[in-house]
């Protein structure tokens, strides 16, 4: 059985600047707080290769990996997946930014994934894992992406 997960957030600020923003690659590790570093290996039109290296868990241990991640700025949606996949099968993401009638964008990721069965964690425990730190990692991104849009009334 593969893993799934589905997360929203709403964040308040013009649909350019959130698009903008969560889609540079190499500004992550300052909008999200797991990453220590991103960066571009290859990039052609509106597909990047790119290595993202996240800070030591609590054992000290460093993940990295290669993804490939191209958008689509006409229907803003993101299709991702990892290239070097480590301990799993496969990995892939979709991002859809859509603006919410009330105002604000609904910025959603969809990861669907399968754990290889020497992987430390099976595709239940994945699940819970990813659902719980999307959560931690779309509220800081909603807040510093808000912070931004703020600024720039100023």
């Amino acid at each position: 059985m593969a893993g799934h997960t589905d997360n929203s957030i709403v964040i308040d600020a013009p649909m350019d600047l959130v698009w903008d923003l969560t889609n540079d690659v190499p500004n992550w590790p300052n909008l999200f707080s797991e990453y220590a570093s991103a960066e571009v290996i290859e990039q052609s039109g509106e597909s990047v290769v790119f290595r993202l290296t996240m800070h030591p868990d609590e054992e000290g241990n460093v993940w990295s990996w290669v993804s490939r991640r191209t958008g689509d700025p006409v229907a803003r949606t993101v299709r991702a997946e990892r290239v070097e996949t480590g301990p799993f099968e496969y990995m892939k993401i979709y991002w859809e930014y859509l603006e919410e009638p009330t105002g604000g964008v609904r910025m959603r990721w969809v990861q669907d994934f399968h754990m290889l069965p020497q992987a430390p964690a099976t595709d239940a425990a994945m699940t819970e894992h990813l659902n719980r730190n999307t959560k931690i990692q779309m509220a800081l991104i909603k807040d510093r992406v808000e912070a931004e849009a703020r600024a720039l009334v100023r």
